[in-house]
């Protein structure tokens, strides 16, 4: 009888099990995962699939249908995934691509609240290619994930000095560090998760709560108030003083044009606006904002069941009354906008902006990003993508 080469012996070796390998098994939201899968056999259908529980006990997952090399091996940094919740080459599509399980609830957005406690992931390996009842299958391999805001030797402080309510988050090391002033939309309350982040990378990051019915009905929320704020972080004896930022999202990218343009006390060395617009002018206090907003409610569509805001404040006035004299700002702005945005007309804004800047000859600070295709909320890198969700103005839900 002829002896069998090594090589065809142990080609006909089936592993007893599959060898699933991920680093950083603990990391920050933002950083990429290497993902790799060996052991298995050549040219192998399998699946791999990510689920995570949030902390409204929803759960969410992604999964990718993939076939194995000619040595048994799948790369998620480099094998394209031929269908699932994302196509091709996705280094992240088992992060970015997560959606509420079959049967959940409509609406939902995953979205951190305490930041002290990881996103936990179970990555699990199955046996061909698979869409559904992952409940009920036994993989051939997984492991558990931790992903994090807060980096470790971030340190978090409640802010809470005359009327102003938020957290500072600062960086691990010695310090003093850059200061960003982080200020959120019109869902209100105090959202901590970019502060985090943003501390993680070495910014003493203050998350700043401005609109929440506990605010609104207790203290007048006005120029003040963001001004008593920037002096908090500013006055910090870990915070360069005179290196500072305000980012806003939707409504705080209003609140940081009006600030940049018209404050004598915040004079920023440069400012983040994400998904924002020149309009509404800030009135005596945030409320008295809303309220004038809220005339135009009307002008509110509904297609789908979903609200779409972006008529209210179109077309863009004429009138410079009605906006920010964005042509007074003196330093650098970053607008992101998402091509695609039905909650706030941000393209028109931007185009806008960029008129007012260059009549006043600014428009050398502007830099304008446009993403085709995506919507208001822009998060951090490989948050899930949502199309719609659940929002209730003035509250976070």
């Amino acid at each position: 009888m002829k002896m069998l080469s090594a090589k065809r012996l142990l080609s006909n070796v089936v592993p007893a099990c599959p060898l699933l390998s991920i680093k950083p098994k603990r990391g920050l939201v933002d950083e990429k995962l290497e993902i790799v899968v060996r052991y298995l056999r050549p040219k192998h259908d399998v699946t791999l699939h990510s689920v995570h529980q949030s902390e409204d006990k929803d759960f969410w997952e992604a999964f990718g249908h993939y076939v194995s090399d000619d040595n048994g091996t799948v790369t998620v940094a480099k094998d394209a995934s031929l269908s699932g919740t994302y196509v091709g080459v996705e280094a992240m599509g088992l992060m970015w691509s997560l959606r509420p399980v079959p049967g959940s609830r409509a609406g939902l957005r995953l979205r951190k609240k305490d930041v002290l406690l990881p996103l936990v992931f179970h990555i699990s390996v199955h046996d061909g290619h698979v869409s559904q009842g992952f409940t009920q299958l036994t993989p051939l391999v997984s492991l558990v994930i931790e992903r994090w805001y807060m980096a470790p030797g971030v340190q978090r402080f409640d802010i809470q000095e005359g009327d102003v309510r938020g957290t500072l988050f600062i960086p691990p090391g010695p310090g003093p560090f850059p200061g960003v002033l982080d200020m959120w939309g019109g869902g209100g309350g105090l959202v901590e998760y970019r502060a985090a982040l943003l501390a993680s990378h070495g910014f003493a990051s203050m998350a700043l709560e401005y609109l929440s019915p506990s605010n609104l009905k207790k203290v007048q929320v006005n120029v003040n108030y963001f001004e008593t704020a920037y002096q908090i972080l500013q006055n910090h004896a870990m915070v360069q003083r005179d290196r500072l930022a305000l980012l806003g999202l939707s409504f705080g990218s209003s609140v940081t044009f009006f600030m940049a343009a018209y404050s004598k006390i915040i004079q920023p060395q440069c400012c983040v606006c994400v998904s924002g617009c020149h309009i509404p002018v800030i009135k005596s206090s945030v409320e008295e904002t809303f309220d004038d907003l809220n005339k135009y409610i009307s002008k509110i569509r509904i297609e789908n069941n979903q609200l779409i805001w972006r008529d209210v404040i179109l077309p863009i006035p004429t009138d410079p009354t009605l906006k920010v004299d964005v042509g007074q700002i003196t330093c650098p702005v970053l607008l992101v906008v998402g091509g695609d945005d039905q909650n706030w007309p941000t393209l028109e804004s931007a185009e806008d902006i960029q008129q007012i800047m260059e009549k006043a000859g600014n428009h050398h600070l502007l830099q304008v990003f446009i993403y085709p295709g995506a919507g208001h909320l822009i998060e951090p890198p490989y948050s899930p993508h949502h199309w719609a969700a659940n929002f209730r103005q003035g509250k976070n839900k």
